[in-house]
């Protein structure tokens, strides 16, 4: 006779899988609505041979930054020390700039340069694009302030009749530099807060103007004028890359070229300078405004093909005036001939290339300030070099602008590598946002 289910085995092993059941169904019910605490994921779930456990919420894991971007700007830097260590050997022994200096002087500085600037752009990368983004006016502050302290006799140091630089003991500060990376900042700001009137040439362009020619009479009292074309042209590639129409673009541009016009017209030593570069071999300017470009030109010529090699340019003893600095590409061009020249434009090219399409990336994820800024350090980098190029190769007057990671200068050396580092974090931010994270 069969027992009855309310007792016996058969009962037994009902009523025990009920309750195994009921168990699993709190236990999971506590798991799905209880709150996260440490050390969950210790109690694991069966089900069915399957364990499930609660695990902690992990960040998400980046795979570094750029690093193409990195090894290029470290080729650039080293080239530019072993360039600056040649280029700068010989003039202990010049009777004019000889005293008190060594063979391994201006190579010492230049590490002590980069070193500092390597521990600076850590840093700089550390900072987010929000916090750049909050500190962008104080930063455009901060540069105008120094622009008119170094006007001041017992603090700004003048140098060849320019007074640009402030003495810091370890090195020589150059606040345009700095104006160069707070206007880059500001005009990226001022577009990110006048999105909505990028249209009116009023609200949106003047002020813009008006900032940039606040900065351009600062630094023409240096006078440093180099500096004033690529922060005007920084501050105007923003502008157009911000959404100012083309119109209003050309408006500037044309403006732009009246205004440098003029102050060419109206200063004789500048209207030399152009005479100069039309015909520098001339018995007028060779031996005037004429010579540096006279002798960068004969150094390229003496490198053709392959150059001379590492160390036996003719031209850096005590020809070519500022070998280490301006004319930097004048020295390569005769050590290492057209195959060097060609490689370090190759490099900038695709550096230049390279920071715009991160932040043309950066704006396609609706981060506009973040892309602005390093597409405004593409234009910073990619200008200046040009406009460095074009003067050591004789297709532009002469103007002293270095070129950017290579030529001696330490306050330069120092903005390029931070202007560098906060790309990089453009591109970091981007990896970050793409991969699910947040900022």
């Amino acid at each position: 006779m069969r027992r009855s289910s309310g007792g016996g085995p058969a009962g037994a092993t009902a009523s025990t899988r009920l309750s195994w059941m009921q168990r699993l169904k709190q236990r999971l019910g506590n798991l799905l609505t209880a709150t996260p605490e440490v050390g969950m994921d210790a109690l694991p779930v069966r089900v069915h041979g399957t364990e499930f456990a609660r695990t902690a919420a992990s960040p998400v894991h980046v795979k570094g930054f750029d690093q193409p971007l990195v090894w290029v700007t470290f080729a650039l830097l080293m080239f530019g020390l072993v360039m600056v260590y040649s280029a700068s050997i010989a003039i202990p022994d010049n009777p004019r700039m000889g005293a008190g200096y060594t063979q391994t002087h201006f190579l010492l500085r230049h590490g002590m340069s980069l070193f500092v600037a390597f521990v600076a752009a850590l840093l700089a990368f550390q900072v987010p694009l929000n916090t750049w983004e909050r500190i962008a006016p104080w930063v455009f502050i901060a540069s105008i302030a120094l622009l008119i302290a170094v006007l001041i006799p017992f603090i700004g140091k003048s140098v060849n009749g320019a007074r640009r630089w402030i003495g810091l003991g370890f090195m020589n500060f150059q606040p345009s530099e700095l104006a160069k990376w707070g206007v880059l900042l500001y005009a990226a700001n001022y577009m990110v807060r006048k999105m909505d009137v990028k249209e009116n040439f009023f609200a949106a362009v003047l002020p813009m103007g008006a900032a940039v020619a606040a900065v351009g009479l600062l630094l023409l009292s240096e006078p440093d004028m180099g500096a004033f074309m690529v922060i005007a042209v920084i501050a105007m590639g923003i502008l157009f890359l911000g959404g100012v129409n083309a119109r209003m673009f050309f408006l500037i541009a044309a403006a732009l070229v009246g205004v440098f016009g003029l102050i060419i017209a109206t200063s004789e030593w500048r209207r030399e300078r152009i005479f100069a570069y039309l015909d520098p071999w001339s018995m007028e300017h060779a031996l005037g405004k004429g010579y540096q470009l006279s002798h960068s030109l004969i150094a390229i010529g003496r490198g053709e093909i392959f150059g001379v090699g590492l160390g036996g340019s003719v031209e850096k003893l005590h020809w070519l005036p500022e070998a280490h600095t301006d004319f930097l590409m004048a020295v390569i061009g005769e050590e290492f001939g057209f195959v060097g020249v060609v490689a370090i434009i190759a490099l900038f090219m695709w550096l230049t290339r390279r920071i715009m399409y991160i932040g043309r990336q950066a704006i396609a994820m609706d981060r506009v300030f973040a892309g602005l800024v390093a597409q405004g350090v593409g234009i910073w980098m990619g200008f200046q070099s040009f406009i460095n190029m074009g003067v050591n190769l004789g297709a532009l007057p002469t103007k002293g602008l270095t070129l950017p990671l290579m030529s001696y200068g330490g306050s330069a050396i120092l903005l390029n590598l931070i202007a560098i580092a906060v790309v990089l974090r453009v591109d970091f931010e981007n990896k970050v946002i793409m991969h699910g994270g947040r900022l």
